[in-house]
């Protein structure tokens, strides 16, 4: 009986990992385009400030570039890519998954925080919520691992 309700709640487990996944997708392709959105409307809202722009072109180019790349995500994108992989592969393989998961479930949800928190979009950060509430879910069930 355990072994059966075990392979119910792995195929939960598995279900919400393909929610995260999916909204980490759209999280990603949402990313580049509000990234250079954000950079455009940063670039008016300066001209708007600055009468004679071309002096100082360069210069702005260069400062609105690296407050862009603060907002860029990839990375931790990457980073929670993996981790769900690593937890998946956990899932299947250990023996014992419980202390495991819970770990990275928590490396997770640190990955998402920080894309959440340095993001420029609204929609990426809605998907970040959605993303965390997934997480919870998952920690809640991995409580019940033996």
């Amino acid at each position: 009986m355990k072994e059966n309700e075990g392979k119910e709640l792995a195929k939960d487990l598995q279900k919400r990992v393909k929610i995260i996944e999916s909204k980490l997708e759209m999280i990603e392709s949402e990313s580049t385009s509000s990234i250079n959105e954000y950079f455009e409307k940063l670039k008016e809202k300066i001209k708007l400030l600055i009468e004679n722009i071309t002096e100082y072109s360069d210069r702005l180019e260069l400062e609105l570039a690296i407050i862009a790349e603060k907002a860029e995500i990839t990375e931790e994108c990457v980073r929670l890519r993996s981790h769900i992989k690593f937890f998946l592969e956990s899932l299947e393989k250990d023996e014992d998954p419980g202390r495991k998961l819970n770990f990275i479930c928590q490396e997770m949800n640190r990955e998402t925080n920080t894309i959440s928190s340095k993001s420029v979009s609204t929609a990426i950060i809605h998907n970040t919520v959605m993303i965390k509430e997934e997480i919870e879910k998952i920690r809640e069930q991995i409580q019940n691992i033996e």
